[in-house]
């Protein structure tokens, strides 16, 4: 159907108030709300564990230059061919990374729900009325067989409505939802780094058991010998048997041990396969008994760190969206206004639905102020406001934990590194002990128990150097979680990347 030049002229003037009311509100908007400010926090210009500190302990230091940070695959820098492969399955099979994943979607989806506020509201429909009136109202001209007109209506109405944001309530909730899905994105991240992170140790505390059985094995191997001796020396007359006694229960003691040892061993298995999305009864990672030292690891410089956590972007991102909603709710003290136009085909009868005359419209803006809500608008600024102010204090919190988490990385890794020296001599010193004892006894100088005790103490000691080992690794890489592992703020989507349509594959039902 066309309209022509003629029809239009046709038309009241009230086309002209609503093209007028439309400029009104193009000219009008403006943003009621707060400006967002980003909270300035002064970051210490050197980390309390400084690298001179390092240097001075003997051990283990941080890598040089002081300002390089760890980039991408930050568990690379360990140089462990079978961590990289679980972390790369750990990347794609995670469930909780899928769960913050589809999180982030939702909070996606949020935003382009809001943004649809920008746009009017159109519908069309369809309809068939019959009436019967009663025959007792009014007189009728042509009626049916009980007396009453009857009346048939075909109707196709349209309607277009718009609320043009004029104090700027929609572009404020279309930031808010922007900046949460932001924080949900910075979410995802933190999630991610802390399954990588637990990956890691979990990985070195089987690497750690491995070894430490290897040491009970080889204890067990050497309390069997010790046994076969004193029986055998007991036998013919030379020993006694308390020695063979005394050796029996060391021989014992080290086997429980040693069984004892599969129950960690398996459940650091299990945790890995559930991390890497495979079920426990199907996965096993073969033993190797390795202990080493963390490599140097890059800290950067303390203002870097802002920079660098996942949980501080969130921390900040809930501030922006706070302040947003103080604008969604400061607008609820304006006027709003309403354009409506309606329109369509009506007859009653059906050929004549789609003539030029069957047509009706109406059209007209409309403008509604509250004047008394009870104290509701100011309650609800009241409440962002106090929102705000409680992520601001969560946000100042977030850093305060991000140093403290990282002094406490770096001086672990440190002092550890100390104590591995001294534990290494207590190690050497006790294989020298239980060396010259089993002479002093095999010379008939001191009884069997001085050298029970001489393999207990060794025992003791490389237990305690194992424990430290695994300790240590597994502090670094606390500490490369603290430090916000290979993620930095630049990796966080824009506004406008976050407004935009998902691909099919991100929207794909997951079965």
């Amino acid at each position: 159907m066309k309209w022509t030049i003629m029809q239009f002229r046709q038309m009241p003037k009230a086309w002209s108030v609503l093209s007028a009311a439309l400029l009104c509100s193009l000219l009008a908007g403006c943003n009621v709300g707060p400006k967002y400010v980003p909270p300035a926090v002064t970051a210490p210009a050197a980390f309390k564990e400084s690298p001179a500190q390092f240097k001075e302990s003997n051990g283990w230091t941080v890598a040089q230059p002081q300002d390089a940070t760890l980039r991408g695959k930050w568990w690379e820098i360990y140089n462990e061919p079978e961590l990289n492969s679980l972390e790369d399955q750990l990347n794609i099979d995670n469930q909780n990374i899928q769960q913050a994943f589809e999180n982030f979607m939702e909070a996606r989806a949020l935003v382009r729900e809001v943004r649809s506020q920008y746009f009017p509201t159109a519908s069309v429909g369809g309809s068939y009325t019959r009436t019967q009136p009663s025959s007792n109202v009014g007189s009728a001209t042509t009626t049916s067989s009980s007396g009453a007109k009857q009346t048939q209506v075909f109707s196709i109405p349209a309607g277009v409505s718009w609320e043009p944001d004029l104090w700027d309530k929609v572009r404020n909730a279309v930031r808010a939802s922007q900046y949460n899905a932001q924080l949900s994105a910075a979410d995802l991240e933190n999630e991610r780094l802390s399954e990588q992170a637990s990956l890691a140790a979990y990985y070195f505390e089987i690497r750690g058991q491995d070894a430490l059985q290897k040491i009970l094995n080889e204890t067990v191997e050497a309390d069997r010998k010790a046994l076969e001796v004193m029986r055998a020396n007991y036998d013919t007359g030379v020993g006694d048997q308390i020695s063979v006694v005394e050796a029996q229960t060391t021989l014992e003691s080290a086997q429980s041990s040693a069984l004892n040892l599969g129950i960690a061993r398996a459940q650091y298995e299990h945790a890995i396969a559930m991390l890497v999305g495979k079920q426990a009864s199907t996965f096993s990672i073969p033993v190797e008994p390795r202990t080493t030292a963390p490599p140097p690891i890059p800290i950067g410089l303390p203002s870097q760190l802002l920079e660098r956590r996942p949980d501080i972007a969130a921390a900040e991102r809930s501030m922006a969206a706070a302040n947003a909603q103080i604008g969604v709710a400061y607008a609820a003290y304006y006027p709003a206004l309403t354009l409506s136009a309606s329109g369509g085909m009506q007859s009653s009868a059906l050929k004549n639905l789609l003539d030029w005359p069957s047509r009706f419209w109406s059209v007209g803006p409309s403008i509604s102020e509250t004047v008394y809500d009870g104290g509701l608008r100011r309650a609800e600024v009241n409440q962002y406001v106090a929102v705000y102010n409680a992520n601001l204090a969560a946000y100042r919190q977030s850093v305060l934990t991000a140093f403290q988490q990282v002094e406490d990385s770096l001086a672990a890794v440190r002092i550890l590194s100390q104590q591995i020296l001294h534990q290494q001599e207590a190690v050497n010193s006790s294989q020298t002990f239980l060396k010259l004892e089993t002479g002093r006894y095999n010379n008939g100088i001191d009884p069997y128990i001085d050298v029970v005790t001489a393999q207990t103490t060794l025992l003791n000691n490389q237990q305690t150097l194992n424990g430290l080992q695994v300790q240590q690794m597994t502090a670094s890489v606390q500490l490369i979680e603290a430090l916000g592992g290979g993620w930095d703020r630049s990796q966080l989507p824009t506004p406008a990347l976050v407004t935009q349509k998902p691909s099919r594959s991100e929207t794909t039902i997951q079965h």
